[in-house]
């Protein structure tokens, strides 16, 4: 009598090659993100561990889709234009971006200074719109990258959110510093948390950027939030009671805006 084939246990094998095959794929997409130069077959073998016949055929896959470009002379890659238009997808159908340009707007002309509009993602800050002030010489858009949210003042407003114990499970026990001022402990993070409820409005000096000193607070359409508005200031052109009052400006701005969006259905 023949034998009953188990479909199910036979296409296993195939399905979960399939699934590997995909998340090799994310993984080395977000490789190349996180890098800002183009990487060869070697380089990328070094950073993923990814066996090179499995390399090869991901290469491959992703340049003929757009996700990738390819350096002839030189045998190396980068991010297409494909990772672009997808990342601005992302942002126009955002429902909240419109709502929060609008607010962005708003603080860079009452303040003269650039105005940032992230989400936190894990233990990162994600940009999702900048409006520049019109002083800045900065000229590469913050859009679309990220910073660890402990050495933001961005991320401090959102991680605030968190109870203690939901920030013990998510941070590091040791933090990267980014610069010398960058807060490195989880006990002074918590006691940078417990200042930020306390005022309504997160403060960094130095900690994530040399010579710039951010004020952010969380909209409030979420709970726990999920994105907050910030305000960039060279160290130079601010006092300490300046900074007081772009922070208060930014909570009072941030707490219209989630009213806004709750009275638009926006969650």
């Amino acid at each position: 009598m023949p034998q009953k084939v188990d479909n199910a246990a036979e296409s296993a094998p195939a399905e979960s090659s399939g699934v590997k095959s995909a998340r090799r794929a994310v993984d080395l997409i977000e490789t190349f993100a996180a890098n800002d130069v183009w990487l060869s077959l070697s380089d990328l073998h070094a950073r993923t561990g990814f066996p090179r016949s499995s390399l090869h055929g991901l290469l491959r896959t992703l340049l003929e889709a757009g996700w990738l470009e390819a350096d002839t002379n030189t045998a190396r890659y980068r991010l297409g234009v494909r990772a672009l238009i997808c990342g601005t997808a992302y942002l126009d159908r955002d429902a909240v971006v419109p709502f929060a340009t609008e607010a962005l707007e708003r603080i860079r002309e009452k303040t003269g200074f650039t105005a940032h509009f992230a989400r936190r993602n894990g233990t990162e800050v994600v940009y999702l719109e900048t409006r520049e002030s019109q002083r800045s010489t900065h000229l590469v858009s913050r859009v679309g990258r990220t910073l660890p949210a402990h050495a933001t003042a961005l991320g401090k407003a959102l991680l605030a959110e968190l109870t203690h114990d939901e920030i013990e499970a998510l941070m590091p026990a040791t933090l990267t510093a980014l610069t010398p001022n960058t807060i490195t402990t989880l006990e002074a993070l918590h006691a940078e948390f417990a200042a930020t409820r306390e005022r309504g409005y997160a403060a960094e000096v130095e900690e994530g950027t040399l010579g710039v000193r951010c004020v952010a607070a969380v909209i409030p359409y979420r709970i726990p939030g999920t994105d907050a508005i910030s305000c960039s200031m060279p160290i130079n052109q601010v006092t300490d009671d300046d900074a007081r009052r772009v922070g208060e400006l930014l909570a009072e701005t941030t707490a219209e805006l989630g009213q806004q969006l709750r009275r638009a259905g926006i969650r």
